[in-house]
């Protein structure tokens, strides 16, 4: 099973990095798929200010509905990746990169969102300014196909109530006759021309209360309804602070130095072969995983790569060189003992695995302290250290471990402790 795991591991080490440089398929490689940073590409900052009277839970609950309605206008914009974080407790920073324009990225963040309830012939019934209230809870009706899914609850203010029910009255008498994509009984919600649900009316609505079923999870549900509820901007933001940031490094500079970046790793894995002989082969083996561990995480997570974070990957290759080194130590001590090889290797795991958890994770807290803590380029510098933490734990107590027990196990390596930069002795 050891060799099995190893040659599997070894295939798709190998067909990993084909993929990471050139894709496959579907698949682009990496350098088309990683986001880029402000500092990395320029473009516009934007510092914006809630104006309210709202504390505590209420202005965290308001905050978090403009944040999203914000992304969802500026993910329209087309740039290559708009990051819309909260700072402070009624701070909103917006960062568009690849945005020239500051004056029309001002204006496209601060207009108010249009939110319309759209009949089948194009008619606009209802807009956001009618909208109370919006929610998601669990599906509660007797339909067994909707039992375990999630509704949108929505209720209207007083004359938004009667207007609504005046129009599900029209679409439940036949009188709508459709002129769009839309289904003469459906009523369609759009937030900025773009479609958030399309439910199809099965009665006449009053009271002001209606409910979305659908093929609705939690996050999804709730995702809309928070839209809906936002959907005419909760507070009015005014602008503190705008900068056209040019790129700091820019692009031929980035290229650079992910060439400068690749000589390096490749310059530490010669360095730990020769210190360290098989160990050394077994510790690069590990390293080329954890390198595409972190870059395709990065990926998943839609995360931006800023210089900060590109500091925080340099940082935690350097950790994961130094778990190994710490674990070969541990069993050139073991070997100096005159236990044999396999001994040694099963032995010095045992020892470094104490001091290398310690240190990890004393790292992680300070690295979670500052994602918390921190904003911007910094929650960058931590994201990417815990990633990098995280995967060079894995690679070096297991995958290190495997090739490195497989080696000392084998009758080809494991009488030969020179291969492994240890003496050969009598073995006790």
């Amino acid at each position: 099973m050891k060799k099995l795991l190893a040659v599997v591991l070894a295939v798709v080490i190998a067909a990993g990095w084909y993929v990471s440089l050139f894709g496959a398929g579907s698949i682009a490689p990496l350098k088309d798929q990683i986001k880029l940073g402000l500092d990395m590409v320029g473009g516009v900052s934007v510092l914006m200010e809630a104006e309210t009277d709202l504390t505590g839970e209420e202005l965290k609950s308001t905050m978090n509905q403009t944040q999203l309605v914000i992304e969802n206008r500026v993910n329209e914009m087309g740039l290559s990746e708009p990051v819309v974080t909260i700072e402070g407790e009624n701070r909103i920073r917006v960062e568009l990169p690849g945005a020239g324009d500051a004056d029309s990225a001002i204006q496209m963040i601060g207009d108010t969102a249009q939110l319309q309830f759209i009949t089948a012939d194009g008619a606009v019934v209802l807009t956001g300014n009618n909208v109370k209230n919006a929610s998601a809870a669990p599906y509660a009706g007797n339909e067994a196909f909707l039992l375990g899914t999630y509704t949108i609850d929505l209720e209207f203010d007083s004359e938004g109530a009667g207007v609504f029910e005046e129009a599900t009255r029209k679409v439940m008498a036949g009188e709508i006759v459709s002129t769009t994509q839309y289904e003469r009984r459906q009523i369609a919600i759009i937030l900025d021309g773009k479609e958030l649900s399309a439910p199809v009316v099965n009665s006449v609505i009053a009271g002001g209360k209606c409910q979305i079923t659908g093929n609705y999870g939690s996050a999804e549900a709730s995702n809309i309804a928070a839209l809906i509820r936002g959907g005419a901007l909760p507070v009015t933001l005014h602008e503190v602070e705008t900068q056209n940031v040019g790129p700091s490094l820019g692009m031929e500079a980035a290229k650079i130095s992910v060439v400068a970046g690749a000589v390096g790793v490749a310059l530490i894995m010669l360095i730990m072969v020769l210190a360290y002989r098989g160990m050394g082969f077994t510790a690069d083996i590990a390293l080329l995983l954890y390198v595409l561990l972190v870059l395709w995480i990065i990926v998943a997570l839609k995360g931006v790569l800023t210089l900060p974070g590109i500091a925080g990957i340099i940082l935690s290759v350097g950790m994961a060189v130094d778990a190994n080194v710490i674990i070969f130590a541990r069993i050139k001590e073991e070997n100096e003992n005159g236990k044999s090889l396999r001994v040694s290797v099963d032995a010095g795991f045992k020892r470094a695995m104490g001091t290398i958890m310690d240190s990890q994770i004393t790292t992680i807290i300070a690295a979670l302290v500052l994602y918390q803590m921190g904003t911007g380029s910094v929650k960058g510098f931590a994201l990417t250290l815990m990633i990098g933490i995280v995967a060079s734990i894995f690679t070096a107590v297991a995958i290190t471990q495997l090739y490195l027990r497989l080696f000392a196990e084998s009758r080809m390596f494991g009488r030969q402790p020179q291969l492994f930069g240890l003496k050969a002795k009598e073995v006790k």
